[in-house]
């Protein structure tokens, strides 16, 4: 009974585990107040701030159209993920996986325009998780 017992609670502690290393936790990078029209801005990001697996994009305030991010890596690489997606006041991205094991990202640029009805700016902020 004791044996049936400690198996038990060992499955449940290695369930919690592996659970909570799922759900590593979101760090913000940085966030831009964008301009009305077509433009791009970027978002610097240091190596102080270690690796990351992932990326995602929140959005507040206004409306925005997001046409692609490009990555711009530690070692100087980068990656263009298309995301023409339009983004309203309050909403998120999916989860943008980036290539290659844990990455030190440099910097973040993000192409967007804007179809703002309110005249209200949009704040982008981004998102790791590492």
């Amino acid at each position: 009974m004791k044996k049936v017992l400690f198996l038990a609670l060992f499955a449940t502690a290695m369930a919690a585990l592996s659970f909570t290393a799922a759900q590593k936790p979101w760090e913000k990078l940085g966030e831009r107040t964008v301009n009305y029209g077509l433009d791009h801005d970027e978002i610097m990001v240091t190596a102080t701030e270690g690796r990351f697996t992932a990326l995602k994009i929140k959005v507040k305030r206004g409306g925005i159209n997001m046409h692609k991010l490009v990555v711009v890596y530690g070692n100087g690489e980068r990656d263009e993920i298309e995301l023409r997606n339009d983004f309203a006041p309050g909403s998120e991205s999916r989860v943008l996986d980036l290539n290659g094991n844990k990455r030190i990202i440099q910097k973040v640029i993000f192409n967007y325009d804007t179809h703002n009805i309110a005249n209200k700016k949009a704040v982008v902020e981004l998102w790791g998780r590492h």
